[in-house]
């Protein structure tokens, strides 16, 4: 080999070290309810800074959580955003691969909304016939076994809703947002419905099944439509009959389209969302990986960024697109523990 080739070789290696080992951009995937807030202080970051507009990717909460604690190089992501908090078992897959050093960052409040083409009536329901509509099994008319889900229209859960069909687009499983609709209302309606605590008591074939009682209807009532909200938001401008259930964050963002049903008596505002009288809310997070900031250096400036008052206070741009915001004690709280990146542990997990 002569000297020129060599040294075209050296330099050639030496560019492909330096790419493996740093890398400008942030890789941040997760969620499709934290995408819009994600996506906003991306380009914020990209527009104000020295640093490149961040790539996010809407996968889902725990298609998020795969991709993330797959490994610790730099192919995987620096950041995954969740809409329900990580998982024990997700964090134990995590330390599995060498993913150890990770910061929990809460960004706000965001409401389940169950929405509606803005041309139909108002439309008011309960968590309990909620979870009947979209459950694979539901009491029998005694209430003393469980039978395969008869209701087609909403007047046959109780005659005094409509005589409509039931249709509901929704999160598929890999949604953090399907996850806290199972657990804020097919397992918080059904834990206090004696068919299925006996059931679960005295059968333990059926244990596994009814763990959780959040087996979701698989007959076409209910459409698992995918991660991008929008496309839910689209399928309810051409199906009247139909109900979607996204982020509350879609809901403002389509407002002259859609309208969100009353739970329980209460409508999806900022106010009731943040007070917990809405009864389906939930906390909105994002998850770092400490390892790749020194490789990434435009991760602190993200983060900072993010959990500055300009992005998650009370009048900040993040509550223009319908995030809301945390008490003022809790935001300092939690936003001093992730720029000081206090590390997650499974024990905190559980609390």
């Amino acid at each position: 080999m002569t000297l020129k080739k060599t040294t075209i070789a050296l330099l050639a290696s030496a560019a492909l070290t330096v790419s493996l080992s740093a890398r400008e951009q942030i890789k941040i995937v997760g969620s499709s309810t934290v995408y819009p807030f994600s996506s906003a202080v991306a380009e914020e970051l990209g527009a104000t800074t020295k640093y490149p507009t961040p790539v996010v990717e809407s996968t889902g909460s725990g298609g998020g959580m795969k991709l993330f604690c797959a490994g610790n190089d730099l192919n995987t992501p620096d950041i995954t955003n969740a809409s329900r908090r990580m998982k024990t078992k997700e964090f134990t897959m995590c330390e599995k691969n060498g993913v150890t050093d990770i910061t929990e960052a809460v960004i706000g409040y965001d409401g389940i909304a169950f929405a509606q083409d803005k041309s139909n009536k108002a439309f008011s329901i309960s968590k309990e016939h909620l979870a009947l509509a979209v459950a694979e099994e539901v009491p029998s008319k005694d209430g003393k076994s469980l039978v395969k889900n008869p209701y087609k229209k909403w007047s046959d859960i109780d005659a005094s809703l409509p005589n409509r069909e039931i249709i509901v687009y929704g999160p598929p499983k890999s949604s953090g947002t399907r996850d806290a609709f199972e657990e804020m209302v097919m397992q918080g309606t059904f834990k206090k419905m004696a068919v299925y605590t006996d059931l679960y008591k005295a059968d333990k074939k059926a244990n596994k099944k009814y763990k959780k009682y959040s087996v979701v209807r698989t007959d076409g009532v209910y459409v698992p439509s995918g991660e991008n909200d929008n496309i839910i938001v689209q399928k309810l401008t051409k199906n009247k009959n139909a109900f979607g259930i996204f982020g509350y964050s879609f809901l403002i963002e389509n407002d002259d389209k859609l309208s969100g049903a009353k739970v329980n008596g209460v409508s999806p505002t900022p106010e009731s969302i943040a007070s917990g009288k809405y009864p389906i809310a939930r906390s909105l997070f994002f998850y770092t990986k400490n390892s790749h900031k020194k490789e990434v250096p435009a991760m602190n400036k993200y983060i900072e960024m993010f959990m500055s008052e300009n992005m998650i206070g009370p009048d900040g741009i993040l509550t223009e697109i319908g995030l809301i915001a945390l008490p003022d004690a809790q935001r300092t709280e939690i936003r001093n523990s992730v720029i000081k990146a206090k590390k997650v542990t499974l024990e905190s997990l559980k609390h």
